[in-house]
């Protein structure tokens, strides 16, 4: 398996999925692929979950120091924030090299509410990184992910590798599961909403109300009305001119929601790194800074932003 993880480099883009069972697969998979990075003197960053970041950490030894190594339960929590904050913040600092990333952004401890955000991140990275000469490696555990969440990795990356060997994918089809997990986001009954409205103060006074009552930080008071605003001011000056804010919560999590009747055309809004001069454009990236978790759906009847936050 090493020998294939490392012959999926070649090329403008690739994105293979790696299919694993046990630390052995996992290392087989990864480590090579690091290590053939690093003989080519290729820029290599590791974002994967605290326990197979301490296992890869071991392996490589003092190779190590050599690779951007991040904990994905942190830097990825929220999907939305990985490929601005995590992979362009990469590939972007290494200009006209060749780059190999490992990022490993679901995991059997994602929740059903974390995973169409996470999916659809892996799709949407086949269209941010079109063209660009960057390897991005994403291990899948076989052992502990559904079938279906298998068979969605078969249809988000075009590469696949596993025991086996290297092969394409035969189901490779990122668009159709875009347009399959962009859900209707059902609104639990008792939430509060601000209906139609274009007044940020109220809004972000509201939202500071009833996130303290959920027993949010001061600190997460503070990024829960930088997002309260952020989004309204986008369904204002973007949408349809107003926008319904829509809040609930309790137990230490703090949801709210914005939507309006615009239709969002941009499938990586919020996920293009801004550039030290750019003046406006930040405001959904910020978003997806600031929240633990961020989903999205846009259709015939309008856009909705949802950002959660936990305590």
């Amino acid at each position: 398996m090493s020998a294939t993880a490392d012959a999926c480099a070649a090329g403008p883009f690739v994105h293979p999925a790696l299919f694993y069972r046990g630390d052995t697969e996992y290392l087989a998979g990864t480590v090579p692929f690091v290590w053939g990075g690093l003989a080519a003197d290729e820029p290599v960053a590791v974002a994967v979950p605290g326990d197979n970041l301490a296992l890869l950490r071991r392996e490589l030894g003092a190779d190590a120091e050599r690779v951007r190594l991040l904990d994905m339960t942190e830097a990825g929590r929220n999907p939305g924030r990985i490929i601005p904050g995590v992979l362009r913040a990469f590939a972007d600092t290494h200009p006209g090299r060749p780059v190999r990333i490992i990022g490993e952004p679901i995991w059997a401890a994602r929740s059903a509410v974390e995973y169409p955000a996470c999916v659809q991140h892996e799709a949407l990275i086949n269209l941010a990184f079109t063209g660009r000469d960057v390897t991005i490696l994403c291990p899948y555990d076989v052992e502990t992910l559904d079938p279906d969440v298998l068979a969605d990795a078969e249809a988000t990356h075009p590469v696949l590798i596993d025991g086996e060997g290297r092969r394409p994918s035969t189901v490779y089809a990122p668009a159709a599961v875009i347009d399959r997990y962009n859900q209707a986001l059902p609104v639990p009954d008792g939430a509060f909403e601000l209906a139609a409205t274009t007044d940020l103060a109220a809004a972000r006074a509201l939202a500071h109300v009833r996130a303290a009552a959920c027993g949010l930080s001061a600190d997460r008071l503070a990024d829960v009305e930088v997002v309260v605003t952020e989004l309204l001011s986008n369904s204002i000056e973007h949408g349809s001119g107003s926008g319904t804010v829509r809040l609930w919560g309790g137990d230490g999590e703090f949801v709210c929601e914005v939507h309006d009747r615009g239709r969002l055309g941009d499938p990586l809004a919020g996920r293009h790194p801004a550039t030290p001069y750019q003046p406006r454009g930040r405001g959904l990236l910020l978003v997806n800074h600031l929240a633990d978790l961020v989903r999205l759906y846009t259709g015939d009847d309008g856009t909705t932003f949802r950002a959660y936050f936990r305590g």
